[in-house]
């Protein structure tokens, strides 16, 4: 049985222990309860989705899953293109702003879902990501990402999301370079997180701030509740879990 993470809380010093989610649930096509039980093992307190759903109904399909995993909707969804934030109620929302990115002709339209939540004392800055299959679109789109980024005006932040591309790809080192990566500071659980079965990369991703320290990062598989049948039958990708230690702000 895989080990548990740190338990979300706050600190004596006002530091926060946060557990953030990042997962492709594929416009929720497959198994919504599995998806919604592997969600609920894994107790984040936020929720970096990506492919949530944008078409017919896309705000009743997103409250549906906030209401099934016990999160709320902070922003993001078919006005982002596709990436979403959910919390618990732990955090304030200070604001959460969507971004789409410029589109390249016939290439699918991406975006950003952006928050800063406020934990207690300490404050983190959110992007939610799904990244272009296209190398030199998919490039630029990581310059934007530590751009919007930079715009939270927050010292400590976290990007999480799909990449469509892999550690030894040029935006993945891009983000690596200019970021912590959650995996290769501290791995926890399995790295790599296509589906069952498919071959074997590490295409999704949680990248910290300097200052946000890594307690643990990976695929929360053998994790207390998270069953293989679930994470199979949930979407076609496999969920990052990471704990973070974020500082208190500055007085």
């Amino acid at each position: 049985m895989l080990a548990d993470l740190p338990a979300s809380r706050t600190e004596p010093d006002g530091s926060a222990l946060v557990r953030v989610l990042s997962y492709n649930i594929r416009s929720m096509r497959d198994d919504t309860d599995a998806l919604a039980r592997v969600i609920r093992a894994c107790a984040p307190d936020v929720v970096c989705v990506q492919e949530a759903p944008r078409f017919f109904r896309w705000r009743k399909a997103a409250a549906r899953l906030a209401r099934a995993t016990d999160l709320v909707y902070v922003g993001g969804g078919a006005t982002a293109s596709g990436p979403m934030i959910l919390s618990t109620l732990r955090p304030h929302v200070e604001q959460a702003r969507d971004i789409l990115l410029p589109r390249t002709p016939g290439l699918h339209q991406r975006g950003f879902a952006t928050a800063v939540l406020r934990f207690g004392r300490a404050r983190l800055g959110v992007l939610s990501c799904h990244l272009s299959m296209s190398d030199a679109e998919r490039y630029g789109q990581g310059r934007l990402l530590l751009d919007e980024l930079a715009a939270l005006g927050v010292p400590h932040a976290v990007a999480a999301g799909d990449l469509n591309d892999r550690p030894d790809g040029r935006t993945f080192g891009l983000l690596a370079d200019a970021l912590h990566d959650g995996w290769a500071a501290k791995p926890w659980g399995r790295e790599h997180t296509t589906r069952l079965g498919d071959p074997l990369q590490r295409i999704d991703a949680v990248f910290a701030t300097d200052g946000v320290e890594i307690l643990g990062c990976g695929v929360p598989m053998g994790l207390p509740g998270v069953t293989e049948s679930d994470l199979r039958a949930a979407t076609d990708h496999l969920p990052v879990l990471a704990a973070l230690r974020v500082p208190a702000a500055e007085s």
